[in-house]
Formats: structure tokens, sequence, C-alpha cells
């Protein structure tokens, strides 16, 4: 939400903000406001998608910060929004609003306010859970819940939004514009550390501005927020006429000047109807005495389940929530609130709709989200087409959730049909937790198409990445070619090494790797590449639907941390490096270990490509021709074979010695047109749809 003009008039006036130095309280906070600020304050680069290592290190300082302070953080996150459709057109302009923010980032262009990367959410929750730091995820948006709790514990909110200037706080809200966190203070003459900060409170503010608190509502509704704006019925009420102020703020001065004269909400709120009535027609009245009304209502605080939940770790029940979320199971209650499920669930299920992010890539091309569409597909489908209400029907009708996505640089939807494969047919989301963990594992690799014997040899933390890079090489349009692979890999061994140097298990040959590494990325960045961009925007929308998939499937696959799976400006400058004399075998020269990893990673790649190969050539033989596996694989090998020799009268396809191997071809058939050895950078002309293996 947010009171429009609202922030610029509290900060500009001086005598509204009071400073404070803060330290010894409990501190609610506002989580989607804070890692908002933690990532665009911190500079990190918008054009690369994402740098997550260097994220976690700025929450972990944060909440050391607030530690080393004595305050107790309790971080509240956003659901889905509310249960009506009165925000959907707020929330499709911020969404076009980040579309065009995106084009210009991707023109190389800086722009104010900036492009969240995709697993932003993820880290920041993850990282919280690794540091015990309290944390709930609410089911619609965090406002109210958040105002709720403070007010019971009488301490004061973090946030940036602008409705906690309406809010009636007893101990008030610190602008998280203003907390001044990284630049720790200690009291003279002792050790006490504070940080220095503005406070705001309602009491204080009313008394300055001369009005009852009550009717700070009535003012917010007055000056419009996201869902009550006047001027979309076509109401112009000239409260800059009260005021003797010229400028910006006269409108906001005059309002309150207005209100001064009324002690109760429904005297001011009766006042103002009359003024509609005087202007323009009584349909007008009735609309805005309604409009009005609902966003007054938005104020008022209730009792909130937020209590109840960081004092015992306990869900709210079904019965305790509204009844459009009584359409969650039981079950997943908890794990919801605890962070361990996508927000994004609740808009599909009660509203079977879905805004899609936008990310930094070409605009020329499709949007980054529509490869991994056949996942979203099975997450909807698991999500809508089993409830236990259904079975009573021979098979339930089909579903579909909106999706709202980029088309160029216009926001548009589609209707995206929720799927199940056969072998989930019966499974029902109410007794999914339920389902055996073979059952469940199953699932979410056929959907990927990817085999569990194919990522054997993979250590589980990287199973899931790992298996979503082989979905996104089947899928990915343009096709990606060897380099973009091999830096995608180097950056998990990078994540790798940096995960485990902070676990302090590296040995001297990793130490030394890892500032081999470090060495060459800072030898000079490198200009942004919309073909690399888009691909690895591809890439993570792949792996932020199948993180969601295996999350609803109750984790069959250890869940990734985040944070040390892809640092962009490394993966960027490593692609660029490899397209030059560089191979990953130099690269990782004097780590066995770490030679072992990549080698492992790729050889699942191949098993996979190779098992998919298999599968399709099988399907399409009729059974009394097909012949036993290995053989069907040693002639697909013997056809590649054939065709590198062809390949070999135009040209020298010779790999360097030292390359770790697998190289990229394309399965074909002896008949088909070679394939450029040397691919333009033009996708357009140069990146064909073709199913691809690795040599």
């Amino acid at each position: 939400m947010g009171v429009q003009g609202i922030t610029s008039f509290m900060e500009g006036d001086g005598n509204i903000l009071k400073n404070v130095h803060f330290r010894n309280s409990k501190l609610i906070i506002d989580g989607c406001n804070l890692y908002y600020l933690l990532y665009f304050n911190s500079h990190f680069s918008q054009s690369h998608g994402g740098d997550y290592d260097s994220f976690k290190f700025q929450i972990e300082k944060f909440f050391q910060v607030l530690q080393e302070c004595n305050i107790d953080p309790f971080v509240v996150l956003d659901g889905g929004s509310d249960g009506s459709d009165k925000k959907l057109e707020t929330l499709k302009q911020r969404a076009q609003s980040k579309i065009n923010t995106a084009k210009i980032l991707s023109n190389g262009l800086q722009e104010k306010g900036g492009v969240l990367p995709t697993l932003v959410n993820q880290v920041f929750k993850q990282v919280l859970l690794s540091l015990n730091v309290p944390m709930a995820q609410v089911f619609y948006e965090a406002d109210q819940e958040i105002a709720s709790l403070a007010q019971m514990w009488n301490c004061p909110v973090l946030s940036n939004d602008s409705d906690f200037y309406i809010f009636d706080l007893k101990a008030g809200f610190l602008p998280i514009s203003h907390f001044q966190w990284n630049k720790m203070a200690v009291t003279h003459g002792s050790q006490k550390r504070y940080i220095s900060c503005k406070r705001y409170t309602t009491t204080s503010f009313c008394r300055y501005v001369h009005i009852n608190r009550q009717l700070l509502p009535v003012f917010a509704a007055l000056l419009g927020n996201d869902n009550v704006k006047m001027h979309t019925m076509g109401i112009f009420l000239r409260w800059e006429d009260y005021s003797s102020m010229t400028g910006r703020f006269a409108r906001i001065d005059g309002l309150l000047k207005w209100l001064s004269s009324f002690q109760g909400q429904q005297e001011a709120l009766d006042s103002v109807l009359k003024l509609i009535d005087r202007d323009y027609n009584r349909q007008k009245k009735y609309i805005a005495n309604s409009l009005l009304s609902l966003g007054i209502e938005e104020y008022h605080l209730s009792s909130s389940c937020l209590e109840r939940f960081f004092n015992t770790g306990v869900g709210p029940g079904s019965s305790r929530l509204p009844e459009p979320l009584r359409v969650f199971p039981e079950w997943m209650l908890l794990p919801f609130m605890q962070g361990r499920l996508p927000s994004c669930m609740v808009d599909v299920l009660l509203k079977r709709r879905r805004i899609m992010g936008t990310q930094v890539e070409d605009f020329q091309m499709p949007s980054g989200n529509i490869i991994s569409r056949p996942l979203r597909q099975v997450f909807y489908g698991l999500l809508l087409g089993g409830r236990m209400e259904d079975q009573s029907s021979q098979r339930s009708p089909v579903e579909y959730v909106e999706e709202y996505d980029r088309e160029g640089t216009d926001l548009t939807s589609s209707m995206v049909e929720a799927v199940l494969p056969r072998s989930a047919d019966q499974l029902q989301l109410d007794t999914l937790a339920q389902v055996p963990h073979v059952v469940r594992l199953e699932l979410l690799l056929e959907t990927i198409s990817v085999s569990q014997s194919s990522l054997s040899g993979v250590p589980p933390h990287l199973r899931l990445p790992v298996a979503v890079t082989c979905y996104w090489l089947r899928h990915a349009h343009p096709q990606p070619d060897q380099p973009l692979l091999q830096a995608l890999l180097l950056g998990l061994l990078f994540g790798e090494l940096h995960r485990q140097r902070q676990s302090q298990r590296v040995r001297r040959p990793e130490n030394l790797l890892f500032e081999r590494l470090r060495g060459e990325i800072q030898k000079g960045a490198k200009g942004l590449d919309l073909v690399v961009s888009h691909a690895y925007s591809q890439w993570q929308s792949c792996l932020r639907d199948g993180i969601h998939l295996n999350q609803l499937l109750s984790v069959p696959l250890a869940e990734p941390q985040c944070a040390w799976l892809y640092r962009g400006t490394v993966v960027h400058q490593l692609e660029a490096k490899l397209r030059g004399p560089m191979t990953p075998e130099s690269l990782l020269e004097g780590s066995c270990s770490f030679k072992q990893l990549y080698r492992a990673m790729l050889d699942a790649i191949h098993k996979s490509q190779t098992d998919i190969v298999i599968t399709k050539a099988s399907r399409a033989i009729p059974s009394s021709l097909k012949m036993p596996q290995d053989d069907l694989a040693a002639r697909l090998r013997m056809l590649e074979l054939e065709t590198e020799e062809e390949g070999d009268e135009g040209g020298s396809t010779a790999k360097p010695e030292n390359d770790l191997g697998w190289t990229l071809v394309t399965v074909r058939t002896r008949h088909k047109a070679k394939e450029r050895l040397n691919r333009s950078r033009n996708p357009e002309f140069s990146r064909k749809q073709e199913r691809i293996g690795w040599d």
C-alpha cells in the first residue's frame, strides 16, 4: 500500500521526524522493504541477474548490527495480494513500470529504482532461516499484521511504507531510509551501541498539525492510496484552496487544515460527501462513500496470528483464517508462514492469477519466463487440479491460471493450463505431503525430464540446479552454446568454493583456485551482452520454478542455497573469457576435487541429454523393431561420429588438449546439413532449435 505524496511531506518538514538513538528493543521489520533497501543501497549490479553472495553478506551484516545493539528483530513478509481485486490495476501498473526499467537497463543505461533479481526473495528467506532470525510470511499483504503486532508488543516498525504514517502505533514508526545501521555508534562513556535513526509517532504529528488522531485514516483515504483513487471516478477536490501554502505540499496542507475542524471520522466523511454531492451527481457520491469507507477500514487494527506464531512456532489453523484462505490444506499453513513455500501460491489458489517478474534481458526476444512455463503448469496442476471436493467427478474440469508477463515491452496476459503428468493424476493437494518420498521425487524429475541415475554423481545440494540446467539446455531459445554452459557451471563452482571458505573447510589448493578465479574476474569488467543476459535470465526462471515445484512437493531433492548458485558479474565475465584462450581446465588447474565436481556435473548433463534422446527415439519405433537400449545408444553415438567426420571435411573441429571435454554437438541424422562451427553472435541467424547432446 502507500499514501500518495505523504513521505515527501513528512520528510520535508523538519519538525515531524525526531532523531533517536535506537537500541534495547524489539523491532517489527517489513521484510520486503528491507531486502529492497539492502539490495539497491548496496549498489550491486542490476544488469547481470544478481550478485546473490554479496547480498547474503549484506543481510548478515545488517542482523549482526541489530544483535550488537541488543535489538530483537521480527521480520514479516508479504504473501499474496488481498482477497479483493481492488489493487489489480495498481499491481499491473507496477509490473509495467518494472518492464520499462528493465528495458532501460538492458540498453546499458542507469535508471532510478531498479529491478530486483529473480531469486532475491528466496535468498533473503534462506539467509534469515540460517541465522535463526524470527520470520513470518503472511497470507496477504503484511501491513496490517505488522501494525497489529507492533501495537500488541508496544515496539516500533521498520519500513518505508507510507501507510505506517497512518497506523496509530504507540511506539511509532522508523522510516528505513533514515535507519543508519551501517554507521553504528557507541554511547560516550560506555560500550553501549546504538543505531541513529528518525522516529515518527501519530501523537506528535497530530499535535503539530492540530488534528485528532482518529482522522488520520480519513486523511489517507482522501489523499488517495493504492485502493482509493478518487480521480479515477472523475472526482477532484481542491484541497489546496484551504491552504496558505503554494507548491507541491499545498494540497496536503490544505486537507489537514480542512480536517482540523472535525472531531471524528464520521463527521469528516459526511462533510466530504456533501462536497461531492454539491459538485457531482448522486451516483458518484454513493460510489465515493463506499470507497472511502473501505479505505478508512484498512487502517483498523484487529488481532494478529503473528504473536502466537512467534511465541510458540504454531501456525494459525484453517479455522482462524478468513474464509477465502480456507482453501489452503492444513499441512501447508505452517510451512507457508515459515517461508518454506512460495508466496505466489496464494494468488494462484485464490485468484487463478500470477504476475511474473521481469529481468534485464533481450527485449527483442520472448520473455525469459516462457521456457519454464511447463514447470509452472505442473505447479498449477498440483495446486488446482486435485482437491478433495472434486473426487465425485470422473475427472476435474480443466483449470487455467492467468499469467501476466511482458510481450516486447508491454504487459500482457495469457491463460496457462494447469496440467499434471498421468502418473500424478490421482494426487490430491490435501494429502500431497503424505505421498511417499519416492513418488514425489519421480514426479519432480519427470517434470524436469531428468533421471535419478543421471544425477547420482552430483552432490545432493547441487542436484536440483544441475537438473534445472539440463532442462534449460533443452528448452532455452536461442540455444545455449558451450561457453554459456561452461561459465554457468564454473559459476556454480565459484559459489561452492565461496561456501566452503565460509565454513572454513577449504584446503590450500582450493584457496589458490578461489584466488585465481577472483583474480581473473577482477581483471576487467565486460559490457552487457544481451544474448548472454537473456540465456541466464531463462536459466534463473527455470531455477525459480524448479525450486517452487520442489517446495510444493516437500523438497524431494535437497533445497540448494541460492546465494551460492549465481553471481552474475562473475558468470558474465567467465563467459566472455571462455570465448578466448581460457578453458575450464586451465582455471581449475591444481584442484583435483573441483575438477572432479566439474566433470560430475558435465557427466550428469551428458547422461540426461542421452537419456532424453534414447527415450524419444525408443517411443518413435514400433516395439517389434526396437533394439536393446545399449545397442540404440551405441547407434546414436555412431551417427554422431559419422556426422563429425563429415564436418571434419569442411574444417578442423579439434579440441584444445587441456579442455575438460564434452564439446557441444547436435544430435542429427547423417543426412542433415552441417552446423557452422563458429556461430555468429547474431541469434536470429545462428542459434538453431535442435536437440543437443554432449560428447
